[in-house]
C-alpha cells in the first residue's frame, strides 16, 4: 500500500462526504469512519511500523495533522447544526399559545387563622412578641403562679426534654420574658406552638397553636379587657354575635373568666354544634395575678393588667365548621385545597 496515495484518497473521500452531510447523525458516522478508534486515519497510524524510518516519520506526522484537521472540521460543522436546530425550534414556537402555569403553594388554614387573629389585635394597637418553645420550669410554671406539686400544674403538664427543660405548655411564658425585659406600658400578643401530653382525639392534639395577649399599665381595668375581647370577637365572627364572660380559674389571672360567643351556626337558638346551649366557648382571660407581677419585679400596687389566651385551632374549627382537629395535621391535600 502506498501510504501517501492512501492519505490523498482519505482526504478526497472526507471532503466529499462532509460536503453532502445533512445532519448531526450523518456527521457522527463520518467522525467514526475517519477519526474514530477504528477509523481510516487510525488504521494508517497503526500500519506505519512496517515503513522505513524516514517514511514512518513523514506519514505519521501527516496522518496526525490530518486527524486534527478532520476533528476540528467535524466540531465546527456540529456547532452549526446545533445552532441551526435551536433557531428552527425557536421559530416553531407559537408565542400566542397560553403558557403553562406552575402550581403555587398557599398558607395552611391554621396559619391563615393565626394571621387573621394577629391582624385584628395589631389594628387595636398590640405589637407581636415571640419567645422560646423550649423553656425552663420557672417561665412555664413558677413565674405564672403554678408552683411545684400544686394541683393546678396538672392542667398545664407538658413534655420534658431533659433536666428541668420542657416544651412550653402555653405561650404565657413569653409574657414573663417580655415583662422581665421591659417596664410598662406593655400591649402585645404572643402567637406560637404549644405542647401538652393530651391523648389525640377529635378535639385534642399534643401540639396546637395559641395566641397569648397581655396589656399592662397603670389603671388597666377589667372593663378594658371586656372591650378589647368584644372588639376581637366581632371582628373575627361578625357584628351580629353576642359575647358573655363566665367566672373561671387560671392560676396566673385573678379574677379569671372564660369567654363565649353566641353560636355562629344557629344564632343562639341551639344546635348540635353548640350542644343546644346557644353559646360557644372561644377563649380564656383575666386580670394578671399580682403574684405574676411580683415574679417579674413589678409592683402590683402601681400597675395592673389583663391577659388572654386564644386557641387558634378552636377558632379555625368554628370559622370553617370543622369537627375534627386531626384534619389540620394529616396533610390530606384534598382537605387543605379547600382553603386555597
Amino acid at each position: 500500500m502506498d501510504a501517501y496515495k492512501e492519505l490523498d484518497r482519505i482526504r478526497a473521500d472526507f471532503d466529499a462526504e462532509t460536503a453532502s452531510c445533512a445532519d448531526i447523525a450523518a456527521l457522527e458516522e463520518i467522525r467514526t469512519k475517519y477519526v474514530g478508534r477504528k477509523g481510516a486515519l487510525t488504521g494508517i497510524l497503526r500500519s506505519i511500523s512496517s515503513l522505513s524510518p524516514e517514511d514512518k516519520k513523514k506519514i505519521g506526522s501527516a496522518a496526525n495533522a490530518m486527524k486534527s484537521e478532520f476533528t476540528a472540521s467535524i466540531e465546527g460543522m456540529k456547532d452549526k447544526f446545533v445552532s441551526k436546530g435551536l433557531e428552527e425550534k425557536s421559530q416553531s414556537v407559537d408565542i400566542t399559545m397560553p403558557g403553562i402555569s406552575g402550581r403555587t403553594g398557599f398558607l395552611h388554614p391554621i396559619t391563615q387563622t393565626m394571621d387573621r387573629i394577629s391582624e385584628i389585635f395589631v389594628s387595636l394597637g398590640f405589637s407581636i412578641a415571640d419567645g422560646p418553645e423550649i423553656e425552663t420550669e420557672f417561665y412555664n410554671f413558677e413565674a405564672l403562679n403554678i408552683p411545684l406539686e400544686h394541683p393546678s400544674r396538672d392542667g398545664f403538664d407538658t413534655f420534658y426534654v431533659g433536666g428541668k427543660h420542657l416544651l412550653r405548655s402555653h405561650t404565657s411564658n413569653v409574657q414573663i420574658h417580655l415583662m422581665q425585659g421591659k417596664k410598662p406600658p406593655i400591649q402585645a400578643i404572643m402567637p406560637g406552638r404549644v405542647y401538652r401530653p393530651d391523648a389525640v382525639d377529635a378535639t385534642h392534639s399534643f401540639m396546637f397553636h395559641q395566641v397569648e395577649g397581655l396589656m399592662v399599665d397603670k389603671g388597666i381595668a377589667f372593663s378594658d379587657l371586656k372591650g378589647v375581647l368584644e372588639a376581637f370577637c366581632k371582628s373575627m365572627f361578625g357584628d351580629a354575635i353576642k359575647m358573655r364572660m363566665r367566672p373561671s380559674f387560671f392560676p396566673f389571672t385573678e379574677p379569671s373568666t372564660e369567654v363565649d360567643i353566641s353560636c355562629i351556626m344557629c344564632g343562639g337558638k341551639g344546635c348540635r354544634i353548640c350542644s343546644s346551649s346557644g353559646w360557644l366557648e372561644v377563649l380564656g382571660a383575666g386580670m394578671v395575678n399580682p403574684k405574676v407581677f411580683k415574679a417579674v419585679g413589678y409592683d402590683p400596687s402601681e400597675v395592673t393588667g389583663f391577659a388572654f389566651g386564644i386557641g387558634a385551632e378552636r377558632i379555625a374549627m368554628l370559622l370553617y365548621g370543622i369537627d375534627d382537629i386531626r384534619l389540620f395535621f394529616e396533610n390530606d391535600i384534598r382537605f387543605l385545597e379547600q382553603f386555597r
